[in-house]
């Protein structure tokens, strides 16, 4: 989990700081301590945590903080709205054309997941309704073109190719064919390198001429610290990048790169890397990440993660349900599929506020559980979803041999939904309607969490 490591050292030096009634300067510079010791850990820039904590000890050692009634507080305070600076304060947004197609140009080493993460940034931006193209500019590394044609073909977003061709008239072809087909955005996957060289910023240079890019994203691996912000200098200092994209965020538990890349190149990072899986991926928000570091949580990226997993047709339609006592095995199913949808359920928990990393140590997700449930239900009938009550044990069997799973197994899945189900009664009859909402029904029955397997 991004930040694990910050995040627990941070909570340990704002707890002491909550024990004391009124705080002295002495108090402000031992706690300034201990959060340079933190953030130097985390692999941030030294002169980039410097600075930082100049800022903070000025305002902190200011007289509104000592005498204030809750200094500790206040001193949370003053750490986020700086750590918010300091990754640049507003999500910075891909500049569009204003006559398409917008070209975004994908530059980065090898290694930093530059043809998977441009390929996931078009999918983002396909969801949001745009016509992406996916043009493969990188001819050097083996199985480069292959690699983006499975990826695009797995997000239903088309690829350019023209073999090994010339890097620049491949970007020019692109281009001009995303006119021809009401493409609206080409990503440009240019070919990376082992390391910086002349060579490869000079082809870079090439290919920017040829392309004529509306945006440079260059994607960097956060697990490899101040080395992800040396490339972003040199890459920047080439090529006059727009943005970065911090790919693998959820690997590294320390996260310097995330707080020192804007600091050190002047650009923002724009979009994070939080998984393996194509729709993993998010813009980048400094003052929810800062949240986030500070085991504050950050409900907005939450909200916006329901909105987008819940359909909200079936929302409705369930609620109607529960006020008629309706539930059934078919709708426990489709809010199954729905919550799998927002993502890893730990890292969910993660953006609830006082889930911090250290509350989350020993909280495990059972996503083999998750999964196991899903097939069960789905070797059951039509039918059997909707009156489990039919399953009797030669049904059981069936479908315990379609799923994979011991008998038991499906006991256990119909007693834990006939809970649920106790659990829903209530929500029928007069002041249903009330009910869901404290409950937190607008979200299909998100507040339902603990009645899942391996919850």
């Amino acid at each position: 989990m991004a930040f694990e490591g910050l995040t627990e050292k941070l909570s340990a030096a704002f707890k002491k700081l909550r024990g004391k009634g009124r705080l002295t300067e002495s108090d402000v510079k031992e706690s300034m301590r201990e959060i340079r010791l933190a953030l130097l850990e985390a692999d941030v820039s030294y002169k980039v945590v410097k600075d930082f904590i100049k800022k903070v000890t000025e305002r902190a050692v200011g007289t509104d903080v000592l005498e204030s009634l809750t200094p500790a507080q206040m001193i949370v305070k003053i750490v986020n709205e700086e750590l918010t600076a300091l990754m640049g304060s507003d999500n910075q947004k891909i500049k569009l054309a204003s006559q398409p197609p917008t070209v975004v140009m994908m530059v980065g080493l090898q290694g930093a997941g530059k043809t998977t993460n441009g390929a996931k940034l078009a999918g983002l931006f396909k969801k949001q309704g745009k016509n992406p193209l996916l043009a493969a500019c990188d001819v050097y590394r083996p199985a480069a073109i292959k690699q983006l044609q499975v990826v695009g073909g797995q997000l239903g977003i088309p690829v350019f190719e023209m073999g090994q061709n010339d890097p620049v008239d491949i970007a020019k072809a692109a281009v001009q064919h995303a006119v021809r087909h009401g493409n609206d955005m080409v990503f440009l996957d240019t070919a990376g390198r082992l390391h910086i060289d002349e060579g490869l910023l000079g082809e870079r240079q090439a290919v920017k001429g040829g392309g004529k890019p509306n945006e440079i994203l260059l994607v960097v691996d956060a697990m490899t610290g101040q080395d992800a912000v040396n490339a972003a200098q040199a890459f920047n200092d080439a090529l006059d990048i727009d943005g970065v994209l911090l790919s693998k965020l959820d690997g590294d538990a320390r996260g310097g790169a995330a707080l020192s890349v804007k600091a050190v190149t002047g650009k923002p990072v724009k979009f994070i890397g939080v998984g393996e899986k194509l729709d993993q991926i998010e813009p980048f928000h400094p003052g929810r990440m800062a949240s986030r570091i500070l085991g504050m949580g950050d409900v907005l990226t939450l909200i916006e993660k329901a909105e987008a997993a819940f359909d909200q047709k079936k929302a409705e339609e369930l609620e109607k349900k529960l006020r008629t006592n309706k539930f059934t095995l078919a709708d426990f199913y489709d809010q199954l599929v729905q919550l799998k949808g927002m993502g890893n359920l730990q890292d969910l928990a993660g953006m609830m506020p006082g889930m911090n990393a250290g509350a989350l140590k020993n909280a495990q997700v059972d996503e083999a559980a998750l999964a196991r449930t899903e097939a069960i239900i789905q070797s059951m009938t039509p039918y059997e979803r909707e009156n489990p009550a039919c399953l009797n044990h030669s049904r059981k069997r069936r479908v315990a041999a379609g799923s994979g799973v011991k008998v038991e197994e499906i006991n256990r899945l119909l007693k834990q939904f006939e809970m649920m189900n106790q659990m829903m009664k209530q929500f029928s009859g007069p002041g249903a309607s009330r009910k869901l909402k404290r409950m937190g029904g607008k979200f299909g029955g998100l507040g339902g969490f603990g009645g899942l397997p391996g919850m």
